[in-house]
C-alpha cells in the first residue's frame, strides 16, 4: 500500500520537482499547489497514482484530489520539498497578475484553517437550540452555559482568528494581526458602540461599529498592518526591531482600522449582503433550481471557495443565509447518486466504491464521489443534478435559511435550527434532503447506472 511519503515524492516529481512549487496548501480533500510553470506538470502521471482521484487546474492552482487523508499527505509533501515548517518554498512567490486569482488564493489561505472549527461551532449552536426548544436544557443550566460559550466564542471573536491567519498569509507577525482583531472587538469599545456614545481621535469622529463575527475588516486591517510592519522591519536595527516594529505598527494601524478600514469594509460587507439577497429575492425558486442543479459543477472547477466569503458574510451580517441552504442539498444528491450506483451495479468493485464514497458524501465531502463515480459515469452526475434542482426548488419555495456556516450532509441539519428554536427551515431541509438522496436511487433503478457507457 502506498504511503503518504511515497505518494508525496511521486507527486512532487510529476509536478516538476521542488523548484517548480511556490506554495503547497490543502482544503478538505485537495492538495493545492501554486506552480511556477504549469506546463511542467505530467497530469497523466499524477492521476495514475494510487489514492489520487483526479486533478484540475483552477483558480491559479493545480488541485489534486486526494480525499480525507490530504492533511497527512500535505505534511509529507512539505517534508519532501524540504520545508516541513512552512507551506512556502524558499525564494518567494511569483506575483499573480489576475486579480481574481489573487483574491481567490488569499481567501482560501486565510479561511481554510478555520472551516472545520467553524462548522463544529455551527453544529453545536444548532444542537443547543434544539435542546432548548425540546426543554431538555434551560439557559440557566451550567451545561448549556459552557457549550453556549464555546459555540458563540468562535464566531464572536472571528476577527481575532482572521487577523492571525491573514497576517500569516501576508507574511507578517500573526500575533500583530490577532491583536488588531482583538482590538476591534474589545469590550470597552463595544460598550461605547452599544450605548451610542460619540468617540473621536484627536478631533476626528470615529464611526463605532460592532465588529464581532465580522470577516473583512480584520482581513484588510491585517493587510495594511503587514505593510507597515515590513516597512519598519527593514529600517530598524534588529536589536530594537523585535519590540519597536510591533509598537509602531500598533501605533499606526489601530487608528487606521477604526477610522477608515473597519467602517469601509463593514459598509462593503453590508452592501454585498444586500446585493446577494436582492438577487435571491427576485426568484427564490429559480435560484433554488439553478443552485441545486449546478452547484457541484462549481466544485469541480475548485471555485467553490470563492463563494465562502459571501456565505459567511450573509451568515454574520444577516444572521442567516439562504444560499448555503440550497447548496447543502447538492451534497445529499451526490451521496444518493453514489449509493444508488452501488445498489444497482453488478460489479463488486464498483459496489464497494459507491458505498464508500457515498458514506463520505453523507458527512459532507463530495469530491471523492465526483471524481470516482459522477464524472466517470456521467449519468450519475445527471441524476444528482436533477434531484438537486428539485430539492433546491423546495428550499426556495420554503425560503429556507441556514443560521450558521457549515458543510452539507447529515451534519448540516443542526445549522437549520433557528436560535429561537423555530424549526421551519429544518423541516424544509429534511424534506429537500429526502428528495435529493432518494431521487438518484430511483433514477438508477429505472434507467440504470450507465456503466456500459462509461
Amino acid at each position: 500500500m502506498m504511503t503518504h511519503e511515497r505518494l508525496a515524492k511521486d507527486i512532487l516529481t510529476a509536478v516538476g520537482g521542488p523548484e517548480n512549487v511556490e506554495r503547497a496548501t490543502h482544503c478538505a480533500t485537495r492538495l493545492r499547489l501554486v506552480l511556477k510553470d504549469e506546463g511542467k506538470v505530467d497530469k497523466e502521471a499524477v492521476e495514475a497514482l494510487d489514492k489520487v482521484a483526479g486533478s484540475v487546474f483552477s483558480g491559479g492552482q493545480y488541485q489534486i484530489i486526494i480525499g480525507l487523508g490530504v492533511p497527512q499527505l500535505h505534511k509529507a509533501f512539505l517534508v519532501a520539498m524540504g520545508t516541513p515548517e512552512t507551506d512556502k518554498v524558499t525564494g518567494g512567490e511569483k506575483q499573480e497578475t489576475n486579480l481574481f486569482n489573487q483574491f481567490f488564493k488569499v481567501i482560501v489561505s486565510i479561511m481554510t484553517p478555520t472551516f472545520g472549527v467553524m462548522a463544529a461551532a455551527g453544529i453545536l449552536k444548532g444542537l443547543l437550540a434544539l435542546l432548548l426548544a425540546g426543554g431538555i436544557l434551560k439557559e440557566a443550566d451550567g451545561a448549556y452555559q459552557i457549550w453556549h460559550a464555546i459555540s458563540e466564542a468562535f464566531f464572536y471573536y472571528l476577527p481575532v482568528w482572521v487577523g492571525f491567519n491573514a497576517s500569516k498569509v501576508f507574511g507578517g507577525n500573526p500575533f500583530v494581526g490577532a491583536a488588531l482583531g482583538a482590538a476591534l472587538v474589545y469590550p470597552d469599545i463595544l460598550n461605547l458602540q452599544t450605548a451610542g456614545e460619540a468617540l473621536t481621535f484627536f478631533g476626528i469622529p470615529i464611526v463605532l461599529v460592532n465588529y464581532t463575527q465580522s470577516l473583512f475588516p480584520a482581513m484588510l486591517s491585517s493587510f495594511v498592518a503587514v505593510a507597515i510592519e515590513k516597512f519598519f522591519a527593514k529600517r530598524l536595527n534588529e536589536t530594537i526591531s523585535w519590540m519597536f516594529t510591533p509598537f509602531l505598527t500598533f501605533f499606526i494601524a489601530a487608528p487606521l482600522a477604526f477610522l477608515v478600514l473597519g467602517p469601509v469594509m463593514s459598509w462593503l460587507s453590508n452592501t454585498l449582503a444586500t446585493i446577494v439577497m436582492t438577487i435571491y429575492g427576485i426568484s427564490p425558486i429559480l435560484f433554488g433550481i439553478i443552485g441545486g442543479a449546478f452547484w457541484q459543477l462549481v466544485v469541480i472547477f475548485g471555485l467553490h471557495y470563492a463563494f465562502v466569503p459571501i456565505l459567511i458574510n450573509n451568515t454574520f451580517n444577516l444572521g442567516q443565509d439562504p444560499l448555503n441552504a440550497v447548496f447543502s442539498v447538492t451534497v445529499t444528491a451526490l451521496a444518493g447518486a453514489a449509493i444508488g450506483f452501488a445498489l444497482k451495479s453488478k460489479n463488486p468493485k464498483n459496489k464497494s466504491l459507491g458505498y464508500s464514497v457515498g458514506l463520505t458524501g453523507l458527512v459532507g465531502i463530495t469530491e471523492p464521489i465526483i471524481y470516482s463515480v459522477a464524472l466517470p459515469y456521467r449519468r450519475q452526475f445527471i441524476y444528482a443534478m436533477i434531484s438537486g434542482g428539485i430539492a433546491g426548488a423546495i428550499q426556495g419555495i420554503n425560503q429556507a435559511v441556514a443560521y450558521a456556516f457549515g458543510g452539507g450532509g447529515l451534519m448540516a441539519f443542526p445549522l437549520f435550527i433557528a436560535p429561537d428554536g423555530n424549526m421551519k427551515s429544518f423541516y424544509s431541509f429534511l424534506l429537500a434532503s429526502i428528495v435529493a438522496f432518494f431521487g438518484p436511487i430511483v433514477l438508477n433503478v429505472i434507467f440504470g447506472t450507465g456503466e456500459d457507457k462509461q
